[in-house]
Protein backbone atom coordinates (compact mmCIF):
# COMPACT_ATOMS: atom_id res chain seq x y z
CA UNK A 1 0.00 0.00 0.00
CA UNK A 2 1.48 2.97 -0.76
CA UNK A 3 2.28 6.05 1.55
CA UNK A 4 -0.57 8.63 0.24
CA UNK A 5 -3.53 5.59 1.10
CA UNK A 6 -1.89 5.04 4.23
CA UNK A 7 -2.50 8.41 5.48
CA UNK A 8 -5.19 8.45 8.41
CA UNK A 9 -6.50 12.28 8.06
CA UNK A 10 -6.84 13.23 4.10
CA UNK A 11 -6.65 17.07 4.73
CA UNK A 12 -3.01 16.61 4.74
CA UNK A 13 -2.46 15.03 2.01
CA UNK A 14 -2.01 18.63 0.02
CA UNK A 15 0.71 19.59 1.74
CA UNK A 16 2.62 16.34 1.86
CA UNK A 17 2.26 15.97 -1.87
CA UNK A 18 4.15 19.21 -2.28
CA UNK A 19 6.86 18.15 -0.54
CA UNK A 20 7.06 14.69 -2.06
CA UNK A 21 5.85 14.76 -5.50
CA UNK A 22 8.81 16.70 -7.20
CA UNK A 23 11.44 14.96 -5.59
CA UNK A 24 9.85 11.75 -6.38
CA UNK A 25 9.71 12.90 -9.97
CA UNK A 26 13.05 14.25 -9.97
CA UNK A 27 14.48 11.08 -8.86
CA UNK A 28 13.09 9.35 -11.86
CA UNK A 29 13.33 11.67 -14.62
CA UNK A 30 17.16 9.82 -15.55
CA UNK A 31 18.06 9.01 -18.57
CA UNK A 32 15.78 5.89 -19.96
CA UNK A 33 17.47 3.30 -22.50
CA UNK A 34 14.70 1.35 -24.05
CA UNK A 35 14.36 -1.80 -25.43
CA UNK A 36 14.06 -3.37 -28.59
CA UNK A 37 11.06 -6.44 -29.50
CA UNK A 38 11.53 -9.40 -31.33
CA UNK A 39 8.15 -9.75 -32.90
CA UNK A 40 6.12 -12.74 -32.90
CA UNK A 41 3.28 -12.91 -35.25
CA UNK A 42 0.44 -15.18 -33.54
CA UNK A 43 -0.88 -15.80 -37.05
CA UNK A 44 -4.80 -16.98 -38.04
CA UNK A 45 -6.52 -20.73 -38.10
CA UNK A 46 -6.95 -19.91 -41.98
CA UNK A 47 -8.12 -16.66 -42.62
CA UNK A 48 -7.08 -13.45 -42.52
CA UNK A 49 -7.57 -11.92 -39.39
CA UNK A 50 -6.61 -12.44 -35.78
CA UNK A 51 -7.37 -10.41 -32.55
CA UNK A 52 -6.81 -9.81 -28.57
CA UNK A 53 -10.06 -9.69 -27.26
CA UNK A 54 -9.56 -7.34 -24.21
CA UNK A 55 -6.86 -5.15 -22.56
CA UNK A 56 -7.05 -7.94 -19.77
CA UNK A 57 -4.92 -10.48 -19.23
CA UNK A 58 -4.83 -12.33 -22.49
CA UNK A 59 -0.76 -13.05 -22.48
CA UNK A 60 0.20 -15.11 -18.54
CA UNK A 61 4.03 -15.13 -17.00
CA UNK A 62 4.59 -18.15 -19.42
CA UNK A 63 3.99 -16.26 -22.25
CA UNK A 64 0.89 -18.05 -23.24
CA UNK A 65 -1.33 -16.30 -25.16
CA UNK A 66 -4.85 -16.30 -26.12
CA UNK A 67 -6.48 -14.75 -29.20
CA UNK A 68 -9.55 -14.42 -31.73
CA UNK A 69 -8.72 -15.68 -34.90
CA UNK A 70 -10.26 -16.11 -38.32
CA UNK A 71 -10.54 -19.56 -39.97
CA UNK A 72 -11.58 -20.22 -43.18
CA UNK A 73 -14.77 -20.36 -43.52
CA UNK A 74 -17.14 -17.55 -44.29
CA UNK A 75 -19.05 -15.78 -41.64
CA UNK A 76 -22.82 -16.33 -42.86
CA UNK A 77 -24.38 -13.72 -40.37
CA UNK A 78 -21.28 -10.93 -42.02
CA UNK A 79 -21.38 -11.25 -45.84
CA UNK A 80 -18.02 -9.79 -47.26
CA UNK A 81 -18.06 -6.63 -48.88
CA UNK A 82 -14.49 -6.11 -49.70
CA UNK A 83 -14.41 -2.54 -50.00
CA UNK A 84 -11.83 -1.28 -51.62
CA UNK A 85 -8.26 -0.88 -49.59
CA UNK A 86 -9.93 -3.07 -46.70
CA UNK A 87 -9.30 -6.60 -45.76
CA UNK A 88 -13.81 -7.22 -44.30
CA UNK A 89 -13.47 -9.39 -41.57
CA UNK A 90 -16.19 -11.70 -42.75
CA UNK A 91 -14.87 -15.09 -41.63
CA UNK A 92 -16.14 -17.25 -38.32
CA UNK A 93 -13.40 -17.02 -35.97
CA UNK A 94 -12.67 -19.20 -33.02
CA UNK A 95 -10.65 -18.82 -29.71
CA UNK A 96 -6.81 -20.33 -30.04
CA UNK A 97 -3.77 -20.14 -27.42
CA UNK A 98 -0.58 -19.71 -29.02
CA UNK A 99 2.91 -21.23 -26.93
CA UNK A 100 6.17 -22.55 -28.23
CA UNK A 101 5.61 -21.14 -31.78
CA UNK A 102 2.29 -22.97 -32.06
CA UNK A 103 -1.80 -21.90 -32.25
CA UNK A 104 -3.98 -24.55 -31.42
CA UNK A 105 -7.74 -23.66 -31.90
CA UNK A 106 -9.44 -23.83 -29.08
CA UNK A 107 -12.62 -24.90 -30.86
CA UNK A 108 -16.47 -24.60 -30.01
CA UNK A 109 -19.15 -26.06 -27.60
CA UNK A 110 -21.07 -28.70 -29.93
CA UNK A 111 -22.97 -27.56 -31.97
CA UNK A 112 -21.42 -24.10 -32.30
CA UNK A 113 -19.59 -21.88 -35.18
CA UNK A 114 -17.65 -19.35 -32.98
CA UNK A 115 -15.56 -18.74 -29.96
CA UNK A 116 -13.90 -16.03 -28.34
CA UNK A 117 -11.25 -15.71 -25.30
CA UNK A 118 -11.56 -13.29 -22.94
CA UNK A 119 -8.67 -14.27 -19.93
CA UNK A 120 -5.78 -16.62 -19.61
CA UNK A 121 -4.12 -17.41 -15.93
CA UNK A 122 -0.43 -18.38 -15.17
CA UNK A 123 -1.85 -21.90 -14.63
CA UNK A 124 -2.68 -22.40 -17.87
CA UNK A 125 -6.67 -21.20 -17.04
CA UNK A 126 -8.76 -19.90 -20.00
CA UNK A 127 -11.84 -18.49 -19.92
CA UNK A 128 -14.78 -17.21 -22.71
CA UNK A 129 -17.44 -18.20 -24.40
CA UNK A 130 -18.58 -19.96 -27.12
CA UNK A 131 -22.05 -20.29 -29.18
CA UNK A 132 -23.97 -23.54 -29.39
CA UNK A 133 -25.88 -22.86 -32.68
CA UNK A 134 -29.41 -22.34 -31.64
CA UNK A 135 -31.23 -19.03 -31.51
CA UNK A 136 -32.26 -17.28 -28.67
CA UNK A 137 -36.52 -17.42 -28.72
CA UNK A 138 -36.51 -14.11 -27.04
CA UNK A 139 -34.03 -11.99 -28.97
CA UNK A 140 -33.25 -13.92 -32.11
CA UNK A 141 -29.51 -14.10 -31.63
CA UNK A 142 -27.60 -17.08 -31.26
CA UNK A 143 -27.45 -18.44 -27.86
CA UNK A 144 -23.48 -18.18 -26.26
CA UNK A 145 -22.33 -19.52 -23.34
CA UNK A 146 -19.42 -19.49 -20.52
CA UNK A 147 -16.61 -21.62 -21.11
CA UNK A 148 -13.77 -23.13 -19.38
CA UNK A 149 -10.51 -24.06 -21.11
CA UNK A 150 -8.66 -26.29 -18.39
CA UNK A 151 -4.74 -27.48 -19.34
CA UNK A 152 -5.90 -31.10 -20.61
CA UNK A 153 -7.69 -29.04 -23.58
CA UNK A 154 -11.14 -30.22 -22.11
CA UNK A 155 -13.92 -27.12 -22.56
CA UNK A 156 -16.36 -27.12 -19.75
CA UNK A 157 -19.63 -25.47 -20.04
CA UNK A 158 -20.35 -23.53 -17.15
CA UNK A 159 -24.69 -22.75 -18.20
CA UNK A 160 -26.47 -20.07 -17.39
CA UNK A 161 -28.75 -18.91 -14.55
CA UNK A 162 -31.63 -20.43 -16.02
CA UNK A 163 -31.49 -17.49 -18.99
CA UNK A 164 -30.52 -18.30 -22.80
CA UNK A 165 -26.81 -16.78 -22.61
CA UNK A 166 -23.59 -16.24 -20.11
CA UNK A 167 -19.91 -15.22 -20.66
CA UNK A 168 -17.28 -16.39 -18.80
CA UNK A 169 -14.82 -13.15 -18.48
CA UNK A 170 -12.20 -13.61 -16.07
CA UNK A 171 -10.51 -16.62 -13.85
CA UNK A 172 -8.21 -16.81 -10.95
CA UNK A 173 -5.50 -19.98 -10.14
CA UNK A 174 -7.92 -21.33 -8.13
CA UNK A 175 -10.13 -22.07 -11.16
CA UNK A 176 -12.90 -19.58 -10.05
CA UNK A 177 -14.56 -18.25 -12.94
CA UNK A 178 -16.60 -14.69 -13.22
CA UNK A 179 -18.73 -12.86 -15.67
CA UNK A 180 -22.50 -12.33 -16.39
CA UNK A 181 -25.38 -15.14 -17.14
CA UNK A 182 -29.36 -14.42 -17.88
CA UNK A 183 -31.78 -15.66 -15.34
CA UNK A 184 -35.66 -16.01 -16.89
CA UNK A 185 -37.01 -12.73 -15.21
CA UNK A 186 -37.81 -10.39 -18.16
CA UNK A 187 -36.05 -7.19 -17.97
CA UNK A 188 -35.95 -4.16 -20.87
CA UNK A 189 -32.74 -2.44 -19.32
CA UNK A 190 -30.71 -5.88 -19.48
CA UNK A 191 -27.43 -4.65 -18.86
CA UNK A 192 -25.61 -7.22 -20.68
CA UNK A 193 -27.86 -6.03 -23.75
CA UNK A 194 -26.85 -2.33 -23.15
CA UNK A 195 -23.00 -3.00 -22.53
CA UNK A 196 -22.21 -5.08 -26.17
CA UNK A 197 -22.22 -8.26 -23.95
CA UNK A 198 -24.63 -10.38 -25.50
CA UNK A 199 -28.52 -9.66 -26.86
CA UNK A 200 -30.79 -10.03 -23.63
CA UNK A 201 -34.42 -9.90 -22.65
CA UNK A 202 -34.18 -10.69 -19.18
CA UNK A 203 -32.00 -10.25 -15.79
CA UNK A 204 -28.09 -10.46 -16.45
CA UNK A 205 -26.94 -11.21 -13.00
CA UNK A 206 -23.06 -11.72 -12.21
CA UNK A 207 -21.85 -14.92 -11.34
CA UNK A 208 -19.19 -16.65 -9.39
CA UNK A 209 -18.46 -20.30 -10.85
CA UNK A 210 -16.58 -22.74 -8.92
CA UNK A 211 -16.32 -26.44 -8.67
CA UNK A 212 -18.88 -27.15 -10.89
CA UNK A 213 -21.65 -24.72 -9.85
CA UNK A 214 -22.40 -21.41 -10.90
CA UNK A 215 -23.44 -19.01 -8.09
CA UNK A 216 -25.94 -15.79 -8.46
CA UNK A 217 -23.70 -12.74 -6.59
CA UNK A 218 -27.11 -10.76 -6.38
CA UNK A 219 -27.30 -7.07 -7.00
CA UNK A 220 -26.93 -3.96 -5.51
CA UNK A 221 -30.60 -3.50 -5.20
CA UNK A 222 -31.40 -2.80 -8.64
CA UNK A 223 -32.42 -5.88 -11.38
CA UNK A 224 -29.18 -6.49 -13.02
CA UNK A 225 -25.43 -6.98 -11.67
CA UNK A 226 -22.38 -7.87 -14.28
CA UNK A 227 -18.96 -9.13 -12.70
CA UNK A 228 -15.43 -8.60 -14.38
CA UNK A 229 -12.81 -9.10 -12.10
CA UNK A 230 -11.49 -11.31 -9.67
CA UNK A 231 -8.38 -11.62 -8.10
CA UNK A 232 -6.28 -14.10 -6.30
CA UNK A 233 -8.28 -13.64 -2.93
CA UNK A 234 -11.28 -14.56 -4.24
CA UNK A 235 -12.64 -11.07 -4.61
CA UNK A 236 -14.79 -10.25 -7.38
CA UNK A 237 -15.15 -6.47 -8.96
CA UNK A 238 -17.94 -5.32 -11.23
CA UNK A 239 -21.05 -3.57 -11.15
CA UNK A 240 -24.55 -3.45 -10.75
CA UNK A 241 -27.88 -1.27 -10.61
CA UNK A 242 -29.12 -0.25 -7.53
CA UNK A 243 -33.00 0.47 -8.38
CA UNK A 244 -34.98 -0.48 -11.36
CA UNK A 245 -35.91 3.51 -11.97
CA UNK A 246 -34.22 4.86 -15.33
CA UNK A 247 -32.37 7.98 -14.35
CA UNK A 248 -33.75 10.87 -16.72
CA UNK A 249 -29.60 11.79 -17.27
CA UNK A 250 -28.60 8.33 -18.26
CA UNK A 251 -31.66 7.03 -19.54
CA UNK A 252 -31.14 3.68 -17.32
CA UNK A 253 -31.59 2.72 -14.08
CA UNK A 254 -28.44 4.14 -11.60
CA UNK A 255 -24.98 1.83 -11.82
CA UNK A 256 -22.73 1.59 -8.78
CA UNK A 257 -19.47 -0.32 -9.12
CA UNK A 258 -19.10 -3.08 -6.43
CA UNK A 259 -16.99 -5.22 -4.62
CA UNK A 260 -17.79 -8.63 -3.40
CA UNK A 261 -16.00 -10.68 -0.64
CA UNK A 262 -17.14 -13.17 1.75
CA UNK A 263 -20.00 -13.33 0.22
CA UNK A 264 -21.23 -9.61 0.34
CA UNK A 265 -21.53 -6.98 -2.37
CA UNK A 266 -20.18 -3.75 -1.49
CA UNK A 267 -21.32 -0.80 -2.96
CA UNK A 268 -18.00 1.77 -3.81
CA UNK A 269 -20.00 4.97 -3.96
CA UNK A 270 -20.48 7.34 -6.79
CA UNK A 271 -19.21 11.32 -7.13
CA UNK A 272 -22.70 12.25 -7.83
CA UNK A 273 -23.45 11.00 -10.70
CA UNK A 274 -25.95 8.04 -11.57
CA UNK A 275 -23.08 5.80 -13.66
CA UNK A 276 -19.46 3.87 -12.67
CA UNK A 277 -18.20 1.02 -13.81
CA UNK A 278 -15.16 -0.93 -12.96
CA UNK A 279 -12.13 -1.23 -15.41
CA UNK A 280 -9.62 -3.15 -12.99
CA UNK A 281 -9.20 -5.20 -9.92
CA UNK A 282 -5.70 -6.08 -8.52
CA UNK A 283 -4.39 -8.46 -6.26
CA UNK A 284 -4.49 -5.90 -3.57
CA UNK A 285 -8.60 -5.63 -3.58
CA UNK A 286 -8.01 -1.53 -5.37
CA UNK A 287 -10.35 -1.20 -7.62
CA UNK A 288 -10.52 1.21 -10.63
CA UNK A 289 -12.40 3.08 -13.28
CA UNK A 290 -14.38 6.01 -14.47
CA UNK A 291 -17.44 7.47 -12.34
CA UNK A 292 -20.07 10.47 -13.45
CA UNK A 293 -19.89 13.27 -11.55
CA UNK A 294 -23.15 15.30 -10.26
CA UNK A 295 -25.22 15.97 -13.58
CA UNK A 296 -23.94 12.59 -15.47
CA UNK A 297 -22.13 15.12 -18.19
CA UNK A 298 -18.46 14.73 -17.07
CA UNK A 299 -16.48 11.64 -15.94
CA UNK A 300 -13.43 11.22 -13.21
CA UNK A 301 -11.38 8.03 -13.23
CA UNK A 302 -11.58 6.87 -9.54
CA UNK A 303 -9.80 4.51 -7.25
CA UNK A 304 -11.22 2.89 -4.44
CA UNK A 305 -9.45 1.61 -1.84
CA UNK A 306 -10.05 -0.42 1.65
CA UNK A 307 -12.99 2.07 1.90
CA UNK A 308 -11.61 5.19 0.48
CA UNK A 309 -12.99 6.70 -2.86
CA UNK A 310 -10.59 8.98 -4.54
CA UNK A 311 -11.20 11.16 -7.68
CA UNK A 312 -7.96 11.21 -9.72
CA UNK A 313 -8.99 14.32 -11.43
CA UNK A 314 -8.05 15.42 -14.84
CA UNK A 315 -5.02 16.89 -17.06
CA UNK A 316 -7.16 20.46 -16.95
CA UNK A 317 -10.12 18.69 -18.94
CA UNK A 318 -13.59 17.51 -18.44
CA UNK A 319 -13.25 13.76 -18.62
CA UNK A 320 -11.09 11.05 -17.84
CA UNK A 321 -11.07 7.17 -17.02
CA UNK A 322 -8.96 4.96 -15.50
CA UNK A 323 -8.09 1.96 -17.29
CA UNK A 324 -5.49 -0.28 -15.79
CA UNK A 325 -4.03 -0.79 -11.77
CA UNK A 326 -0.91 -2.88 -11.09
CA UNK A 327 -0.49 -4.99 -8.17
CA UNK A 328 1.68 -2.52 -6.59
CA UNK A 329 -1.00 0.56 -7.19
CA UNK A 330 0.40 2.36 -10.18
CA UNK A 331 -2.27 3.31 -11.96
CA UNK A 332 -2.99 4.52 -15.63
CA UNK A 333 -5.76 5.77 -18.41
CA UNK A 334 -6.75 8.81 -20.14
CA UNK A 335 -7.62 12.48 -19.20
CA UNK A 336 -8.88 15.50 -21.14
CA UNK A 337 -6.35 18.32 -21.25
CA UNK A 338 -7.84 21.97 -21.30
CA UNK A 339 -10.20 22.48 -23.74
CA UNK A 340 -11.82 18.79 -23.86
CA UNK A 341 -10.57 18.29 -27.38
CA UNK A 342 -7.09 16.37 -26.89
CA UNK A 343 -6.79 13.79 -24.22
CA UNK A 344 -3.15 11.93 -23.02
CA UNK A 345 -2.07 9.00 -21.46
CA UNK A 346 -1.64 9.63 -17.61
CA UNK A 347 0.30 7.17 -15.07
CA UNK A 348 -1.13 8.17 -11.26
CA UNK A 349 1.30 7.36 -8.71
CA UNK A 350 1.57 8.79 -4.96
CA UNK A 351 -1.21 10.97 -4.99
CA UNK A 352 -0.11 12.57 -8.46
CA UNK A 353 -1.07 12.18 -12.08
CA UNK A 354 1.34 12.05 -14.71
CA UNK A 355 0.70 13.49 -18.41
CA UNK A 356 2.20 10.88 -20.33
CA UNK A 357 2.17 13.00 -23.31
CA UNK A 358 2.11 11.38 -27.00
CA UNK A 359 4.96 10.13 -29.85
CA UNK A 360 6.14 12.39 -31.69
CA UNK A 361 3.85 13.54 -34.24
CA UNK A 362 0.83 12.81 -33.06
CA UNK A 363 -1.86 14.11 -30.50
CA UNK A 364 -4.20 11.76 -28.31
CA UNK A 365 -2.60 8.65 -26.61
CA UNK A 366 -4.36 6.14 -24.20
CA UNK A 367 -2.63 3.83 -21.40
CA UNK A 368 -4.66 0.54 -21.45
CA UNK A 369 -1.72 -1.34 -19.41
CA UNK A 370 0.49 -0.82 -16.64
CA UNK A 371 2.89 -3.48 -15.29
CA UNK A 372 4.68 -2.93 -11.18
CA UNK A 373 7.73 -1.45 -12.97
CA UNK A 374 5.80 1.08 -14.03
CA UNK A 375 5.98 0.52 -18.13
CA UNK A 376 2.82 1.75 -19.66
CA UNK A 377 1.90 0.66 -23.41
CA UNK A 378 -1.31 1.96 -24.99
CA UNK A 379 -2.69 3.24 -28.15
CA UNK A 380 -2.15 6.88 -29.70
CA UNK A 381 -2.92 8.41 -32.92
CA UNK A 382 -4.33 11.86 -34.59
CA UNK A 383 -7.09 12.54 -32.16
CA UNK A 384 -10.04 10.19 -33.53
CA UNK A 385 -8.10 8.15 -36.04
CA UNK A 386 -6.19 5.39 -34.42
CA UNK A 387 -3.22 3.19 -34.84
CA UNK A 388 -0.19 3.88 -33.14
CA UNK A 389 1.04 1.60 -30.40
CA UNK A 390 3.43 3.47 -27.68
CA UNK A 391 5.27 2.47 -24.71
CA UNK A 392 6.08 4.72 -21.85
CA UNK A 393 8.94 4.24 -19.41
CA UNK A 394 9.84 6.51 -16.71
CA UNK A 395 10.51 9.93 -18.09
CA UNK A 396 9.91 11.54 -21.45
CA UNK A 397 7.46 11.14 -24.27
CA UNK A 398 6.15 7.51 -25.17
CA UNK A 399 7.67 5.91 -28.29
CA UNK A 400 6.02 4.61 -31.00
CA UNK A 401 6.11 0.59 -30.85
CA UNK A 402 6.54 0.11 -34.47
CA UNK A 403 10.01 2.54 -33.80
CA UNK A 404 11.24 -0.03 -31.51
CA UNK A 405 11.02 -3.35 -33.89
CA UNK A 406 13.35 -4.86 -36.30
CA UNK A 407 13.44 -2.55 -39.52
CA UNK A 408 13.30 -5.35 -41.58
CA UNK A 409 9.95 -6.33 -40.49
CA UNK A 410 6.92 -5.38 -42.45
CA UNK A 411 4.26 -4.72 -39.98
CA UNK A 412 2.85 -1.64 -38.55
CA UNK A 413 2.17 -2.01 -34.38
CA UNK A 414 -1.12 -0.22 -34.30
CA UNK A 415 -1.95 -0.37 -30.90
CA UNK A 416 -0.80 -2.11 -27.36
CA UNK A 417 -3.32 -3.59 -25.26
CA UNK A 418 -1.60 -5.60 -22.54
CA UNK A 419 2.23 -5.77 -20.79
CA UNK A 420 3.19 -8.77 -18.36
CA UNK A 421 5.44 -8.19 -15.58
CA UNK A 422 8.88 -9.12 -17.51
CA UNK A 423 7.59 -6.46 -19.95
CA UNK A 424 5.89 -9.08 -22.80
CA UNK A 425 3.80 -6.49 -24.64
CA UNK A 426 0.50 -8.25 -26.59
CA UNK A 427 -0.48 -5.91 -29.38
CA UNK A 428 -2.00 -5.73 -33.11
CA UNK A 429 0.05 -5.35 -35.88
CA UNK A 430 -1.04 -4.16 -39.54
CA UNK A 431 0.15 -6.13 -42.43
CA UNK A 432 1.06 -5.13 -45.72
CA UNK A 433 -1.81 -6.85 -47.22
CA UNK A 434 -4.36 -5.19 -45.21
CA UNK A 435 -4.72 -7.62 -42.72
CA UNK A 436 -4.57 -7.28 -39.00
CA UNK A 437 -2.53 -10.02 -36.30
CA UNK A 438 -2.31 -10.06 -32.65
CA UNK A 439 1.38 -10.13 -32.02
CA UNK A 440 3.84 -10.28 -29.04
CA UNK A 441 6.22 -8.13 -28.46
CA UNK A 442 9.21 -9.62 -26.76
CA UNK A 443 12.19 -7.82 -24.98
CA UNK A 444 15.60 -8.30 -26.89
CA UNK A 445 17.81 -10.43 -24.59
CA UNK A 446 15.65 -12.76 -23.23
CA UNK A 447 16.86 -15.35 -24.84
CA UNK A 448 15.62 -19.15 -25.39
CA UNK A 449 12.37 -19.60 -27.09
CA UNK A 450 12.00 -16.18 -27.41
CA UNK A 451 15.14 -15.15 -29.30
CA UNK A 452 15.43 -13.87 -32.57
CA UNK A 453 17.72 -16.68 -33.63
CA UNK A 454 14.52 -19.30 -32.40
CA UNK A 455 11.30 -17.21 -32.96
CA UNK A 456 9.71 -16.70 -36.60
CA UNK A 457 9.70 -13.12 -36.56
CA UNK A 458 7.62 -11.06 -38.70
CA UNK A 459 7.60 -7.04 -37.93
CA UNK A 460 8.38 -3.99 -38.89
CA UNK A 461 6.95 -1.66 -41.05
CA UNK A 462 7.57 1.03 -43.29
CA UNK A 463 5.42 4.15 -42.28
CA UNK A 464 1.95 3.95 -44.28
CA UNK A 465 -1.14 5.47 -43.31
CA UNK A 466 -3.39 3.06 -40.91
CA UNK A 467 -7.04 2.58 -42.26
CA UNK A 468 -9.29 3.70 -39.84
CA UNK A 469 -11.00 0.52 -39.43
CA UNK A 470 -12.40 -1.62 -36.59
CA UNK A 471 -9.84 -4.31 -36.36
CA UNK A 472 -7.29 -1.43 -35.43
CA UNK A 473 -9.03 -0.26 -32.77
CA UNK A 474 -8.61 -1.70 -29.06
CA UNK A 475 -11.77 -3.02 -27.35
CA UNK A 476 -13.88 0.14 -26.15
CA UNK A 477 -14.34 0.52 -22.58
CA UNK A 478 -17.71 -0.45 -21.30
CA UNK A 479 -18.68 3.34 -20.98
CA UNK A 480 -17.83 3.94 -24.26
CA UNK A 481 -20.29 0.87 -25.31
CA UNK A 482 -22.70 2.82 -23.28
CA UNK A 483 -22.63 6.31 -24.49
CA UNK A 484 -19.37 6.82 -26.83
CA UNK A 485 -16.54 8.88 -25.84
CA UNK A 486 -18.61 11.91 -24.99
CA UNK A 487 -22.62 12.01 -24.10
CA UNK A 488 -22.89 13.14 -28.01
CA UNK A 489 -23.13 9.89 -30.54
CA UNK A 490 -20.50 7.21 -31.03
CA UNK A 491 -19.04 8.16 -34.92
CA UNK A 492 -16.94 5.92 -37.16
CA UNK A 493 -14.01 7.53 -36.38
CA UNK A 494 -14.55 7.31 -32.18
CA UNK A 495 -11.95 4.80 -31.57
CA UNK A 496 -10.43 4.10 -27.71
CA UNK A 497 -7.13 6.47 -28.11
Amino acid sequence: MNLIMKLKSWAVIPAVLALIVPAYFAAENETVTHSRYAVVDLGTLGGPNSSFQSSTKVVNARRKAIISADTAKPDPGNPCFNPVGTMSDCFLAHAAVWSLGKLKDLGTLPGGSFSQPLWIEDNGLIVGASDIGIPDPLTGEVQTSAVLWQNDGRMINLGTLGGNQSGGIAVNTQGQVIGAALNTIPDVYSVAGIVGAFAAATETRAFLWQNGVMHDLGTLGGPDSFAQYINESGQVAGFSYTNSTPDPNTGMPPIHPFLWQHGQMLDLGTFGGAFAVVDDLNNAGQVVGPMDLSGDQTFHPFLWDRGHLLDLGTLGGDNGEAFTISDNGLVAGRADLPGGKVHHAFLWKNGHMQDLGVPAGLTCSTALSVNSRGQVVGDSGICGVGGHGFIWEKSGAPLDLTSLIPASSKIQVAGALYITEDGTIAAIGNLPDGSSHAILLIPSGQGGDWSRDEVPVTALATETAVPDDQKNRSRPSIRERVFGRTRTPATPNDPRL
